[in-house]
Order: C-alpha cells, then structure tokens, then sequence
C-alpha cells in the first residue's frame, strides 16, 4: 500500500492517515506553496487521535478511494492534529464559529490558497442524511463556488478574517471583587443538576473550573450547601459510566446528562484537574470514596499513560477494533466466566450488569444506582475487579497518543504535587518531579520550551500555554518539596511568556510566540476551553510567583493580566472560570512564610491547608527582596523559628507549632472574607442560554 507526506510526521493522529488514498499534506509551507502554484482552494481536516467522530469520517471518506480522488482533484488537502498546532485549530475553529456553526472536532475547512478561511463545518457523513450534506456534494460544490465566483469567495473570506480581528480586539475591562465572586457562584447554583451534579443538561463535561468556583465560594463563606453541588458532582462522576471502574481514570464527557455512557476517549488533562477536586472534596468531607478514586485515577496515570522518559502521554483511544468503547464494555456472560457464577452475580448487582446489557447488548460498568457500597461489600469487590481488569488486559487495546505535550503535562505535574503534598501521598509527588524533569530535559530546543515532543520531532517555540502550566508545575513542585530549582524555572518559563508573547494592546498573552509560525491572525483567547485558559493560569502563577520570591513586580503582571481578562469575564462567567479563580487568588491567597528551626514541620503543616488558598514559602529557599514584606517577616521571627500568614494587607501573629497553623490561616481568611470588595460593575444575570450579561438597573 502506497503511503502519502504523513507517513513523514511522528504525531500518532497524522499517521494513521499515512496509508489514506488522500493526498495529504502536513501544515507547512509547503502545503500553501502547492496551493497558489495550482490554484485550488485548501481542505483543512483538524482532529486528534482519540476523537471517536474524526475515526468515523476517516473511515466513511478519506479511506474511500472515490471520494480520496475528488478530494485530490479539487483540493490541496491538510490534515492537522490539534493537539499538535493548538494554535491553527484555535483560528479555524474561532473561523467556523464566526459562520454562526457550532464547533466541534472534526473541523472540515475550506481556504483560499493565503490560508484564509471562506467556508466550513465539522463532521460530513459520506452521503446527505439528517439534514447534513453528503462530503462528495459538498466538495464538489465549494469547489465550483471557488472557481466559479471567486467575488463570493473573497468577500466570505475578508469578513470572517474581519471578524476574527474584532473578536480579538481588547475589550473594556470591569473590576470584580470578591463580593462579585459570590455572586458569581450563587447564580452558578441554580444551574446545577440537583440529582446528578454537573451542569444541567446533556452532554456533560466535568468543568473542573466552574466546580473549583463553587468550592472557592463555599469556603470562603462557609457555605457547605455550595460545597455540597461540588461534592454531588464528584460523587456521581465517580460512580457513573464515565469512571473507569476497572483500570481507573475519567473519560472525556458523558452524552447523557446521568454521567452514565462516556465519550470513552481518556485524556491527560481532565484527569489532572479532576485529581485537584477529588482531594479538596476528600478533605472536606471525609467520604473515603474520593481518595479510592484519586489513588485509582494516578495507578491508571502511572500504568498507562507514562512514556520512557518519565513524562506523560497525552490520551487513549475511543475506539478499539473500529468500535467505540469496546474495550470497556462487558456481557454478563463473560463476567461470569472470569468470575465464577456467585461472586459475577454480586459483581453484577452492585455495577448494573444485566444479560440483556445496559448499554448496545453490552453493559458499561457503572454504580449509578447502588448506594453506599459498604466497607465489607468494597473489599470483596477489590479482588474482582483485578481478575477483570486482567482479563481485560487481553483484549485488543485503544490506541494511544504517545505525544508528550508541555502544557498538559504542566497540568498533570501541578497536580500530582499539589494532591500529593495535601493529602500524604509521596509518591505522587516523586512521580511529578519526575515527570517535570524529563519535560525541562528533553523538551527545550535553544533555551525555548517546546510544545510537543514525539519520536524525534518537536514542535517549537512552545506556546504560551505550555510557558504557564510549565510555570504552575514547577511552582507546585517548590511548595511540595522545598527545592528551590522548580520555581526558578518557572519564572524563566513566565519571564519568555512576557518577552515573547506579550500583547500590549489588551496586557494579556497571544498564543503563539513573536518568532512562531505565521498564521493569518496571531490567536488569543479569554476563555477556558477542555483546559483552562492560559492567561488565567499564567496570572495565578505569576501572583504564587510573587509570594515565593518576594519581588512584587510579578503581581504588578497578573494584575495587569486579569485586568485584560475582566471584561470579557465579567460579561460570559461561565466560560471565565479559570479568570474567576485568578481572580480569587489575587484577593485572597494566603502566603504562609516559615523560616528558622521549625521552618519544614509548619511547611508540613501548611502543606495541609488546602491548595487553591495557600502559597507555603520557606523563607531558606528564596532570597527576599532587600526592604520587601517577606523580608521583614524573616527578621521578626522569634528564635527556634515560626510561621507567618498574611493575606492582601492582613497577617497573623507568628504562629510557632504546626498544629495551631490551620486555625491561623482559618481566622485570617475568614476576617479578609468579611472586607466588603465589591465593585462598582453593573450586576450581572445568567440568561437562558447561559451568557452572563450586563443588566440596566432603573
């Protein structure tokens, strides 16, 4: 079988296209080249490897030899991992939006040969049906449009690129408080599933941000009905479909609003963020469920998702044998035969597995109904499940996408340190610091971090994305351990941040690197997307930065950040919520200083308060800032050594044994709670649709 120009690139979606009749180019510049040499428009195919839809197209068309030869005829083809160039998906996909179409994977785009956009969509089925155009009539149709009326072509493109430009334009920001901030999360509550936790509605994404907003909220308020929506939330997650009740770990989204059939795609990122919120829950509840599955979730990261070098993967297969989620669904029949009839019928009651299946005459394990599953009943079923999850490890496996991306691993390295020093567990923490080591060894390329690294390509300069979770990670890492290395590193990584990615018309950062490729617009986001958004992430490092080195002229930059942010925040709180959480930090972050004898038993200590809050700074691992705050807190210290906590303006009396830390740090948070911030904004409502907006008051 002839291969095409894939068959040359290293990242795993690219590749299982290699053996397409499709004529495919990588995106480069040799692509475009070929496009104004012949004169045909561009067809950009974006998806990534686990994406259980782009298999679906891939199989119904780019392997079809009839449709591959209209495709080559007509187009210059380019076939793009997103994951890969973020960076491209994020113009097209903002592109298809600004068409008035719903995004979504795979993206299908149709370009003038200079790499404008003029027409798009998202999946094609390979003939008309369900109201959708067949993917042969629609080539042949856009391709006689370019052609045919190049005036049409030339107006769509320059007013999508027109758009683009405006939607990237700085908008007027809006100051928010913290009075803000629970408003904000009390009229999230209402859209809160009550039964099922999550947002209400189907399909259901875990929206890890919007979840930690009410956590922030229920704290600082003493809320525990707010507290509670987080709690449901987990909880429902961690007994439903979208768990792997097997090998551990979430899958991407569930399609109905139960949590019960998954999108069975696993990623590296939701898994990070799903960590954090399992051990804050844990901790605050005391319910041993989440700390079963946080421990399941990282023994799942460790057995399958590290590569050699001790970084993370990025994500596994929907798909197995060309279906989807056949790897994790089972018959009643073949539990049974692994488990022996007693022990399959228990199995079978507590994780609704029935002869006629639950789901597609196969049954997707879940524990949706079973209640409170008891201590004994958890015990026996232990045991089960690794004779199940054995025999499941004869089946033929999802493939898995060994690209190691920077900014996912960031966010899996912060959390690992993060719930590993919280809650004990040192060997989360040993497994960050390694996987941090192979991401700062062997994925910077001239002094610049890269973004993906797989086989022996790389893609760089790395993007801000991977400059700000980098930068989380090795803050994380320097709070979990007292190493100081980590969050030197992380202030190189935000210091390239602002030298090359720095937009001074709105203070926040573009995606791409000054010296990147050139696209047709330099892409910025505000909002979260499946990960948080990077500006947002970029100003919480830079404010945790500030504590831990005492030089304030960091904070003076997240401040400058979240002022860009604000605007668009405060209009759309629901895809804000990472801003939000910045937000929240720069208001009201305790910085816990510990310094002399006892300095690493109240660090331990600190450790214990939760995460989200708290910044512990070993006053022996940083050299403060001559005249600084932090200085004068080490030199005020009584003999044998103390802790200091002070949020904003506010601090503590020296605190000298651990165990009177946690009430310290209590006390002050709840008395900077009760300083009224709010702003003079206009009050904001959520919409029927779920836009916040500003309403006119009289």
């Amino acid at each position: 079988m002839s291969l095409n120009r894939l068959s040359r690139e290293t990242s795993p979606y690219l590749l299982q296209h290699r053996d397409n009749p499709v004529h495919w180019w990588a995106w480069g510049d040799e692509a475009f080249a070929e496009a104004r040499a012949t004169g045909k428009p561009i067809l950009l195919s974006v998806g990534y490897a686990a994406c259980h839809w782009c298999h679906v197209m891939a199989h119904e068309s780019f392997e079809n030899a009839e449709t591959a030869a209209v495709m080559n005829a007509l187009f210059v083809n380019i076939k793009v991992d997103r994951e890969e160039r973020p960076d491209v998906d994020q113009i097209y996909m903002s592109a298809l939006q600004q068409l008035g179409q719903s995004g979504g994977w795979p993206l299908t785009m149709f370009l003038d040969p200079a790499g404008r956009p003029f027409w798009g969509g998202t999946y094609f089925p390979p003939k008309a049906s369900y109201g959708r155009p067949g993917f042969v009539d629609v080539l042949r149709q856009v391709s006689a449009v370019f052609t045919e009326s190049p005036e049409k072509v030339e107006k769509n493109a320059q007013a999508i690129l027109t758009r683009l430009k405006t939607a990237a334009a700085p908008t007027e920001g809006a100051a928010i408080g913290i009075d803000d901030l629970d408003d904000a999360a009390r009229r999230l509550v209402p859209l809160i599933d009550p039964v099922h936790g999550g947002l209400k509605g189907a399909p259901k994404f875990p929206q890890s941000g919007l979840l930690e907003l009410l956590w922030r909220a229920g704290t600082r308020n003493r809320d525990d009905a707010m507290k509670a929506l987080v709690a449901l939330t987990l909880n429902r997650m961690c007994e439903g479909g979208i768990y792997d009740h097997l090998g551990g770990g979430f899958a991407r989204y569930s399609v109905d609003e139960i949590w019960f059939v998954p999108h069975f795609e696993k990623m590296l990122y939701d898994n990070a963020l799903l960590l954090e919120l399992l051990a804050l829950a844990h901790a605050d509840t005391g319910d041993a469920l989440f700390l079963q599955r946080a421990r399941e979730t990282v023994g799942w990261l460790k057995r399958e998702m590290l590569a050699r070098s001790g970084a993370f993967t990025a994500s596994l297969d929907a798909d197995s044998e060309g279906h989807e989620g056949r790897f994790y669904v089972w018959s009643l029949a073949e539990i049974e035969e692994v488990l022996g009839a007693e022990d399959a019928a228990f199995f079978a009651r507590i994780y609704d597995v029935t002869k006629a299946g639950n789901w597609e005459a196969g049954n997707i394990l879940n524990r949706t109904d079973a209640g409170v599953v008891s201590a004994e009943d958890e015990a026996r079923l232990l045991p089960l499940r690794e004779k199940l999850l054995a025999r499941r490890a004869e089946r033929v496996r999802p493939g898995r996408d060994d690209k190691v991306l920077a900014d996912w691993n960031g966010l899996m390295i912060a959390a690992l340190a993060r719930a590993g020093a919280f809650l004990g567990e040192d060997e989360w923490v040993d497994t960050a610091r390694t996987a941090f080591g192979a991401v700062t060894a062997h994925m910077v390329e001239g002094g610049r971090l890269a973004h993906s690294w797989c086989g022996d390509k790389m893609v760089v300069p790395g993007l801000a994305s991977d400059l700000a979770a980098m930068a989380r990670a090795g803050i994380a890492l320097a709070e979990a351990t007292g190493d100081k290395a980590p969050f030197r590193l992380a202030g190189v990584f935000l210091d390239t941040l602002e030298k090359h990615h720095l937009d001074p018309a709105t203070g926040t950062y573009f995606l791409t690197a000054d010296d990147g490729d050139s696209l047709i617009v330099r892409p910025s986001a505000t909002h979260d997307e499946a990960v948080p958004n990077y500006n947002a992430v970029a100003a919480d490092a830079l404010i945790r930065l500030a504590a831990l080195t005492g030089d304030d002229s960091l904070r003076t930059r997240a401040d400058r950040i979240l002022a860009g942010l604000s605007g668009a925040a405060a209009r759309n709180v629901l895809a804000h919520g990472a801003t939000l959480n910045a937000i929240a930090t720069r208001l009201g972050l305790a910085e816990i200083v510990t310094t002399g004898a006892k300095g690493e038993a109240l660090a331990k200590a600190a450790l214990k308060v939760p995460f989200p809050l708290r910044v512990v700074v070993r006053a022996e691992g940083v050299t403060a800032v001559a005249g600084s705050v932090m200085a004068a807190r080490i030199a005020s210290a009584p003999d044998g050594g103390a802790a200091f906590v002070c949020v904003g303006e506010r601090c503590s009396l020296p605190v000298t044994e651990p165990d009177g830390l946690a009430a310290a740090v209590s006390v002050i948070l709840a008395e900077t709670a009760l300083v009224s911030t709010r702003s003079e904004m206009a009050p904001f409502q959520i919409t029927s649709e779920g836009d916040w907006r500003p309403i006119k008051i009289g």
